[in-house]
């Protein structure tokens, strides 16, 4: 009887309107993080944006990762091997609580997926002229001007995507570029 006469002055008494607002708000907050897309409908309802969705990190999180490869052509028109721009490091358990080197890989897949959704809508010409295609182009003049090659007249890179950690896959080329001056303003 005790038990009882507890539980209902959960919901009577004072303070007792903070505490059912308390826990709709918790439980509330709970189903609109669930997956499922029945639980959406609380979500629709919440016009105000009251209750928190954790899931905007990653709503669809990525399956894959994506890698930069890229060719330098010399004035003899010999061209070198491919290499990769390694943009995705290592992980640290540091990394939990601070990882502001996030950013460029980030960005990386961004770019990318931002050049495949030009090329998607308006075909390869469009995607070569889109500004996700000039900042790759433009990264990596910088790079190899960084890295003191002289006798390099033009690049061309490719952009391939595989299942990240998931080494039995085996990566897809999904974009190559035709070669590129290092110099915008000269051609080929």
């Amino acid at each position: 009887m005790k038990a009882l006469h507890h539980a209902r002055s959960l919901f009577t008494g004072p303070g007792a309107t903070a505490r059912v607002i308390g826990a709709a708000f918790v439980v509330g907050t709970i189903a609109a993080q669930h997956p499922n897309p029945v639980f959406n409908r609380l979500q629709a309802k919440d016009t105000f944006s009251v209750l928190p969705n954790w899931r905007f990190f990653a709503p669809s999180p990525a399956m894959h990762d994506y890698h930069f490869l890229y060719r330098t052509l010399d004035e003899e028109n010999a061209t070198s091997p491919w290499r990769t721009l390694d943009v995705i490091a290592g992980r640290k358990m540091s990394q939990i609580f601070w990882f502001p080197d996030r950013r460029p890989e980030k960005a990386v897949f961004d770019v990318c997926g931002e050049v495949l959704q030009v090329m998607d809508r308006g075909g390869f010409e469009a995607g070569l002229q889109s500004p996700p295609y000039r900042l790759i182009t433009s990264h990596l003049r910088h790079l190899l001007r960084a890295e003191g090659q002289e006798s390099v007249k033009g690049f061309q890179f490719a952009l391939a995507r595989d299942a990240g950690y998931d080494t039995s896959v085996e990566p897809d080329m999904i974009f190559m570029s035709p070669y590129t001056p290092m110099n915008p303003e000269a051609a080929l």
